[in-house]
């Protein structure tokens, strides 16, 4: 019989997909939060927030897709608060929504802080306590684990004690899994997250969790002083997205758990995986990565001329706290061509190639990725295209399964109506097909030429759509002329993959991204 895996001395819960989509600038798509949520249950988090339920159309239907995929490591959570005042919780629709996710976890939250209960609910302190414990314990009684997210938990506690105390009691004698400590507005500091941390610890039965914000810079510092107090569940986002300056970023709190506090949380094969899961999720929300970010940054092992550099190639370790390798990143010094093998060799085998730091395609793959990033391409979210330049050299077939010999996309206006239409003609063999299609804009049109086009000779290839398209402005400073680079996502169905193009024109950018998905799209079948 198989040993079972021992639980995890600290648990993440992701909240991404909820908290983090409330930053400025951050608006996920449906897919975009399925896309996300499947690449953090690859990753080993042990909880997915997907949403409020509640709160917007767009969570309700995330969760009735969300329904119909397997989680392999994750338990995904709906997220709302406690009952109303003054209402039973059995019709309260907000509740029912949370049920109507069909989640494993239900996580609420309620106030601790009697200002908050006074100016904000208006309701008694009474009155509070019994909302928090009547939704507690009706969720319970439906069977789910419930995270009790204790709202401006420090900021109560530090106005009353007492009350701030037999809120989370309320909570834990309901029935709650956790209670979890938030942080709410970011204004606490780590010694005094510690002590009432540990107070809590202290006084309650159920265990404790972490909740910060990164208001005053200081929330992944107060997640770590939670742990040291004996919280072993934390809260936070990917690249700490958030409302304001952002929540506790997940990207440092894990491998700061792994190899600092020496703790398991992921799974440790995981941790190679960081830095592109980093890159994942800021592609895919059409957000510059921040070079700067610890750990997985390009910059955090970037050593720039002088003692540094001499220092570093005689002792990596002498100015470096990690082998960056350990979190999916690599070295910057003079030799780069050095920089970012295991990446590449890691990605491959994820995409089902053999290749080995012995390779003798290697170098010639990695001066190629590296020559198309210098140029504007981004592969983190566009595996289908990484995976055709492998293809491309290591089975030293460069030759595309169909060209397009030439494209032509117009619009213009017919009354009251503006009408997109493209023109294009791929070669298959010695077939050469010559398409017309009309379109909401210039990209679908291409789109629809393009596919009208192959699927006469590949059948299959209906089957395939577009489902998300991405654009973002590489060099801004160049205005109108400036590099666009664009990404696309597909699926037939079964699976998704990502494709990128670039290019000074958008449209040929688009049709470099469209030709690589119906590529990709033929070699998987």
């Amino acid at each position: 019989m198989a040993a079972q895996l021992k639980r995890p001395e600290v648990e993440i819960y992701d909240t991404t997909l909820r908290d983090g989509s409330q930053g400025e600038g951050i608006n996920f798509s449906v897919k975009d939060k399925l896309r996300i949520a499947e690449r953090l249950d690859q990753f080993g988090v042990h909880y997915i927030e997907g949403g409020w339920p509640g709160s917007n159309p767009k969570d309700i239907e995330f969760f009735a897709e969300a329904r119909k995929r397997k989680f392999r490591n994750a338990k995904l959570a709906a997220f709302g608060s406690t009952r109303k005042k003054g209402a039973p919780v059995e019709q309260d629709d907000q509740v029912r929504l949370l049920l109507d996710a069909g989640t494993p976890v239900v996580t609420i939250y309620g106030k601790t802080s009697l200002l908050h209960v006074k100016e904000v609910l208006r309701c008694t302190p009474e009155e509070n306590l019994g909302m928090i414990g009547d939704t507690v314990r009706y969720l319970k009684d439906h069977g789910k684990f419930v995270i009790y997210d204790a709202e401006h938990a420090f900021d109560g506690y530090k106005l009353d004690h007492d009350y701030a105390l037999a809120t989370w009691q309320a909570a834990e004698k309901a029935g709650a899994d956790l209670v979890v400590l938030c942080d709410t507005n970011g204004g606490c500091l780590p010694g005094e997250v510690a002590a009432i941390t540990k107070a809590a610890v202290g006084q309650l039965n159920c265990r404790v969790g972490i909740h910060t914000h990164d208001d005053s810079g200081v929330g992944v510092a107060n997640a770590l002083a939670a742990i040291e107090a004996g919280a072993d569940h934390v809260q936070g986002t990917v690249n700490g997205y958030g409302e304001r300056t952002g929540n506790c970023n997940l990207i440092s709190v894990i491998p700061l758990v792994h190899f600092k506090m020496k703790k398991r949380g992921v799974p440790a094969a995981s941790l190679p995986k960081l830095r592109e899961l980093s890159l994942f999720v800021d592609e895919v929300a059409n957000l510059r990565h921040n070079p700067r970010l610890p750990w997985v940054g390009s910059a955090a092992f970037a050593h720039k001329g002088g003692t540094h550099v001499n220092a570093v190639q005689k002792l990596a370790s002498s100015y470096e706290h990690i082998n960056p390798e350990l979190v999916g990143n690599a070295r910057n010094i003079l030799i780069s061509d050095l920089a970012g093998r295991s990446n590449i060799v890691m990605k491959a085998r994820e995409l089902g190639f053999k290749l080995t730091n012995d390779t003798p395609e290697l170098k010639p793959i990695l001066n190629a990725i590296k020559e198309r990033e210098h140029a504007g391409y981004e592969y983190e979210a566009a595996e289908a295209s990484m995976a055709l330049i492998l293809r491309g050299l290591l089975e030293h077939r460069p030759e595309l399964l169909f060209s397009v010999d030439t494209y032509h996309v117009s619009m213009r206006r017919d009354k009251m109506e503006t009408i997109c239409e493209a023109t294009v003609r791929v070669r298959v063999g010695d077939v050469v097909h010559h398409t017309v299609a009309e379109g909401d804009g210039p990209v679908n049109a291409l789109d629809g030429a393009l596919r009208a086009a192959l699927v006469r000779s590949f059948p299959q290839l209906k089957k395939v759509t577009l489902t998300d398209y991405k654009v973002r402005i590489l060099d801004t400073a160049t205005g109108t002329a400036a590099r666009t680079r664009v990404l696309i996502t597909s699926t037939d169905g079964r699976r998704e993959w990502g494709t990128v193009g670039v290019s000074e024109n958008i449209i040929e950018a688009s049709l470099q991204a469209l030709v690589d998905s119906m590529e990709f799209a033929l070699l998987k079948q």
